[in-house]
């Protein structure tokens, strides 16, 4: 099976003779920032999690993009925002339902003994540890606010 760097390489190739510019120029951006993390100091071999890493910082770039594009009204910026964002979701892990992140979200608290929001950065951690990359940290938040009861 191939690295996650391999695809990319592979995939940058199948775009290019495709001519698909949108999908050809967010591969190139996710390998420049893959090299830009290898090149600095004190970084090792990059490992498959370095850039799962790193596709899931890209990810979270784009949306947070998409939401301030929204709120300035930029549509047409935002729409290029979600396109990059779908090829770079092809990436990441099968990302967790809402009903598999509550649960985990559920095993936690009754684990830590979590009673009121005083205790959510401990669940959060928690959780997050337990969901790696298959869930998104605002999706965690609001089902660690949910079950510990916040408005």
């Amino acid at each position: 099976m191939p690295t996650l760097r391999e695809r990319l390489d592979a995939d940058m190739k199948d775009a290019m003779r495709a001519r698909d510019a949108t999908r050809l120029g967010t591969i190139r951006m996710v390998r420049t920032a893959i090299t830009e993390r290898e090149k600095q100091p004190g970084a090792e071999a990059t490992t498959d999690a370095d850039v799962l890493a790193v596709v899931v910082k890209q990810a979270k770039q784009r949306r947070d993009a998409i939401a301030q594009y929204e709120a300035a009204g930029r549509e047409d910026l935002a729409e290029t925002e979600r396109a990059e964002l779908a090829i770079i979701e092809d990436y990441l892990p099968a990302q967790a339902s809402d009903g598999e992140i509550a649960a985990a979200v559920q095993r936690v608290v009754a684990e830590t003994g979590a009673a009121s929001m005083k205790d959510m950065g401990r669940v959060m951690g928690a959780a997050l540890k337990e969901l790696g990359d298959t869930a998104d940290g605002t999706r965690v938040q609001a089902a660690v606010r949910a079950a510990l009861g916040a408005p």
